[in-house]
């Protein structure tokens, strides 16, 4: 038996879909999340509109074990994640004493004034927990399933370290490349044949060009199995074998 766990991620922010800022943080949530075997299934970019913010978390947080969203956590007037995290919810949006707390000792401590804009950053749904952010102070939270974490990338790393040890992590999935000289034209059919008879693995191919002009493709299996993965590694290799000599 395998335990699946699942995840999935929504980009909150007009200027991701506009272009001015190139996401960093889906990559680097992919590569966290299967390094402990939880397999992330879906991202959605989403902009600074309560009513796509709501509909997106309400579909995701119940179709996985976990979703993640990042950005919109901010001090100025856009930043309305909380706001709109809340309504998912159905429970207020509000100032955090611990968050507020926090924040008001860290602007006086460095001689700032402790603005309405900066006040916004202690705002979150009623009852939610916090994500500790080592950087810039500021938490995220997290409301049942759902872990809400900033934009910028390296503060997101930072919760996303401070959130994963308290996630239930699931078999890691284990993978085997097998060199194909061959096109995907040629492989195609057996390849999908043997995907089909072994509906627990995930077999990818990867067309690859060469400096020369010529190419080839790499094929990976995936598997949680070690068994299975070696079996099936086995029959794509003597695939590729066995046209490889007919093309010959």
């Amino acid at each position: 038996m395998t335990d699946l766990v699942t995840a999935a991620m929504i980009v909150i922010g007009d200027e991701i879909l506009s272009g001015r800022t190139k996401d960093k943080n889906i990559g680097h949530l992919a590569d966290m999340l299967t390094a402990v075997g939880i397999d992330l299934k879906e991202v959605r970019i989403v902009p600074d509109e309560e009513y796509e913010i709501v509909a997106a978390v309400n579909a995701l947080r119940a179709r996985y074990t976990y979703l993640f969203t990042t950005g919109g956590i901010g001090p100025t007037h856009d930043d309305i994640t909380a706001d709109s995290i809340a309504k998912a919810f159905g429970v207020p949006c509000d100032y955090d004493p611990k968050a507020y707390q926090l924040l008001e000792q860290h602007y006086a401590s460095r001689g700032l004034e402790f603005t309405e804009a900066r006040k916004r950053m202690a705002r979150m749904p009623v009852g939610a927990s916090h994500i500790d952010n080592p950087i810039s102070l500021a938490p995220g939270f997290t409301v049942e399933n759902v872990h809400v974490m900033a934009g910028v990338p390296s503060i997101f790393q930072a919760m996303l370290d401070n959130v994963l040890p308290s996630l239930k992590h699931g078999t890691k999935m284990l993978s085997a490349t097998i060199h194909c000289p061959l096109g995907e034209g040629t492989i195609g059919g057996p390849l999908g044949a043997i995907q089909k008879a072994h509906p627990d693995t995930i077999i990818g191919s990867y067309p690859k060009s060469l400096e020369n002009g010529g190419f080839f493709t790499e094929l990976v299996v995936r598997a949680r199995d070690a068994d299975v993965l070696e079996t099936v590694r086995a029959e794509v290799a003597d695939m590729v074998d066995q046209l490889s000599a007919k093309s010959a």
